[in-house]
């Protein structure tokens, strides 16, 4: 007999207390660190938001939009170090995923502001132009750029997990929206602190630009990339789910890019247009959210199958460093030895030619793989 809840939709992978279709932005972004230390990263995040907040209320603005800027991607890398991921290659990793990803986006975002028009004036009129370059170009242009780094990485067998390619996906994003920020409000950076002003606009702005533009940005390039990854042995690479994942990225930037645009050329009071961005950021975003959980939990699901599959099976029993590991023609899922039925999807696999394997890799073939690349 089946369980009503097969795929476990009301139990997240990462935490079991949650359900998979939830807005739950910690356990989405963070899933490594969360089932130990739940409430280390919301701390982190919370901390840094009211920090920034209060540069700005008190009109520090240069603090407060260098708060913004770094508050997510510090914590990220926090994280990553925390839970000790990819011990052995910290340095590449980083420069790939962050360094590279900042560079390239603040060079591109720098080039089209000024070299091409602004959407708006916010004055009441929008130049066509401006806005095919802020809602078609920038998205388009700024996605490819984001994915270099996470996809050079996933290419390599050390990387090729469906949650590394997530999780690089997301540095790439939280680094793209830190320069992006850094670019477009260097005025604030450099005009010093600001007495009298509108303390409400310095708000939606901060919370915009600080944590809810990383956060879109970075689990937009996360789908994309853990599509890159792909489920089962290796990265399964410019297939048509990376093109779809591609697709639904640059769809959620072109939606933000447009209501910020359209806001912002149709209301003068720049405190509404920012509030109005903000719901707009949030609601792209929380479809983001519902997506990246769906991808993380059948990932997972995917690793528990494939250690259950590779406990106490070696080269004696046909699977290790000579042997071949099992995968469901169906779904891709690591089937256990010996199973006639895939236990996630229970696709009959027991008759030749429909159970797919493929060699499993080991640490040790890993290291000589990447001894040959080398």
């Amino acid at each position: 007999m089946r369980s009503e809840d097969q795929a476990r939709r009301n139990h997240f992978a990462v935490n079991p207390d949650e359900p998979v279709a939830s807005f739950a932005i910690v356990s989405t972004v963070m899933p490594r660190g969360v089932g130990q230390r739940p409430q280390t990263y919301r701390t982190a995040l919370l901390i840094a938001l009211a920090a920034a907040l209060l540069a700005s209320i008190f009109g520090a603005l240069p603090i407060a939009v260098l708060l913004a800027a770094f508050a997510i991607p510090v914590v990220y890398i926090v994280y990553l170090y925390d839970v000790n991921m990819w011990k052995d290659a910290p340095l590449p990793v980083t420069g790939m995923a962050f360094v590279l990803t900042a560079a390239l986006g603040g060079c591109f975002v720098a080039a089209v502001r000024s070299l091409l028009p602004p959407a708006t004036s916010f004055s009441g009129g929008i130049d066509l132009v401006g806005m095919a370059v802020a809602i078609l170009l920038v998205p388009v242009v700024g996605e490819l750029l984001r994915q270099i780094g996470p996809l050079f990485l996933v290419g390599r067998p050390r990387f090729d997990d469906l949650m590394d390619g997530v999780t690089f996906g997301i540095i790439s994003g939280v680094a793209y929206a830190a320069a992006d920020t850094l670019v477009r409000h260097w005025p604030l950076l450099t005009g010093g602190f600001v007495e009298n002003g509108d303390v409400g606009l310095w708000i939606f702005l901060v919370i915009l630009e600080g944590f809810v533009k990383p956060l879109l940005i970075g689990t937009a390039t996360g789908i994309a990339c853990a599509e890159f990854a792909g489920l089962g042995q290796g990265y399964d690479g410019f297939s048509l789910r990376w093109a779809r994942g591609l697709g639904e990225a640059i769809l959620a930037n072109v939606l933000y890019n447009l209501g910020i645009v359209l806001s912002a050329a149709f209301i003068s009071d720049r405190a509404v247009t920012l509030a109005i961005q903000l719901i707009v950021g949030l609601v792209v975003l929380g479809i983001l959210v519902l997506r990246m959980r769906g991808i993380l939990h059948v990932g997972l699901m995917e690793a528990a199958l494939e250690a259950s599959a590779r406990e106490g099976v070696g080269v004696a029993s046909g699977v290790g460093d000579q042997g071949e590991l099992g995968f469901c023609p169906r779904c891709e899922m690591p089937l256990l030895e010996q199973s006639t039925f895939c236990s996630a999807c229970g696709t009959a696999v027991h008759e030749a030619g429909r159970r797919v394997s493929r060699p499993v890799v080991t640490t040790a073939s890993r290291a000589a793989d990447e001894g040959t690349e080398a």
